[in-house]
């Protein structure tokens, strides 16, 4: 018997929507220097521990492994470790090497050069600050004048210049910020509650340093980092802060929740056949960005609290944010005609509540016999 398709009645058409575009983890350190086992024209390598370096012909003696090994000691422990390579056989410097580790992966956050020197970090700081995709770099710095305080040492210089994506520790251990990184790039999964600042960590591998309160306190005046021992049975990295006085977890957030929500729009915008300018489409707009907020607050970054800048729209100086975020949008009404027939979306306004962190406790005991 012959039969006929159903498909003359029942036409079925199957549609998969597009994947979502890949976000970067924001737990990926790039460590760079001038070892050869890289091919300059490779420039970088991702590892997921330090055998693989070893089999690709890295010795424990060189910068390269003895960074990454105190990278990977970390707890929690790093995933992965991008490893870039300073071409140092022509005339190439830290930042130009630093600037192709960029352009040949963009999937490192956080970034450290072995055996950096002043002239190195105020190079590489500038860049940091405009590069795409947000990064931050670490330094690590033994030079006399920081510990002094004098006029244009590093870590004064990067201050004055108000860069937030730089952040110095004072260390006679050759890499040991890099062991902070390494554990900011372990503890950044992303999941529920896992919000974390850097300060009162452990560096594992790392030796605290032997310094007066009146050095310490000079150092973070600088707004430099140190490692130290307090009450002869805590070692702390102390405080986590970049050079322009911001906390590292709040860069970090900012950039996650800056990306989530960039990314979000723009699956939105290439997975859909048309997004109206009437009201309908800019919901459209305000639920794409209320995943990565929601996102946010899960992870322990944003928390309720009062709105305590100024007023935006109807939301008022005083008013509760009660979930820690807050999505406004001017009215499409009153959009101009230059913005409709560009198809622009009218200003849309994330405000959001940092769920801060406590760091110091003043503590009163009262005691009546």
């Amino acid at each position: 018997m012959s039969t006929l398709p159903l498909s003359d009645i029942v036409n079925i058409s199957v549609v998969v929507s597009p994947v979502a575009t890949i976000r970067s983890g924001f737990n990926l350190g790039l460590i760079f220097g001038s070892s050869t086992h890289i091919a300059a024209a490779d420039r970088v390598k991702i590892y997921t521990g330090t055998d693989g370096m070893i089999a690709d012909g890295f010795t424990t003696s060189e910068a390269e492994y003895k960074a990454a090994d105190l990278y990977f000691h970390q707890i929690p422990k790093p995933s992965k470790v991008a490893i870039g390579r300073w071409d140092k056989t022509g005339s190439e410097t830290a930042l130009q090497a630093l600037t192709a580790c960029r352009v040949k992966n963009t999937d490192w956050y956080a970034c450290y050069l072995c055996g950096a020197v002043k002239a190195d970090i105020l190079a590489i700081a500038p860049y940091i600050e405009v590069v795409e995709p947000d990064s931050a770099f670490f330094y690590t710095t033994a030079d006399a004048d920081v510990l002094a305080g004098t006029a244009e040492n590093v870590m004064l210089t990067l201050k004055t210049a108000g860069y937030k994506r730089s952040i110095g520790q004072y260390s006679t251990h050759p890499d040991a910020a890099v062991a902070i990184m390494g554990y900011a790039m372990g503890a950044n999964t992303g999941l529920a509650n896992t919000a974390y600042t850097l300060a009162y960590k452990q560096e594992i591998g790392v030796i605290p340093e032997d310094l007066t309160p009146v050095q310490i306190t000079l150092l973070k005046n600088q707004n430099g980092n140190v490692y130290i021992n307090r009450g002869n049975k805590y070692n702390l990295f102390e405080q986590g802060i970049m050079a322009n006085g911001m906390h590292f977890d709040e860069i970090i957030n900012l950039d996650m929740l800056k990306n989530d929500v960039q990314l979000a729009i723009m699956d939105l915008l290439t997975a859909t056949s048309k997004i109206p300018q009437n009201e309908g489409g800019v919901t459209l707009l305000v639920s794409a960005i209320t995943g990565p907020c929601e996102s946010a607050l899960n992870r322990g970054f944003l928390s309720p609290g009062i709105w305590n800048a100024p007023s935006i729209l109807n939301l008022n100086t005083g008013d509760t944010l009660s979930k820690g975020y807050l999505i406004l949008t001017e009215s499409i009404d009153d959009q101009s005609e230059a913005d409709r027939s560009n198809r622009i979306a009218p200003p849309i306004y994330v405000c959001t509540k940092l769920a801060g962190a406590i760091e110091f406790v003043a503590i009163q005991i009262n005691v009546n016999r």
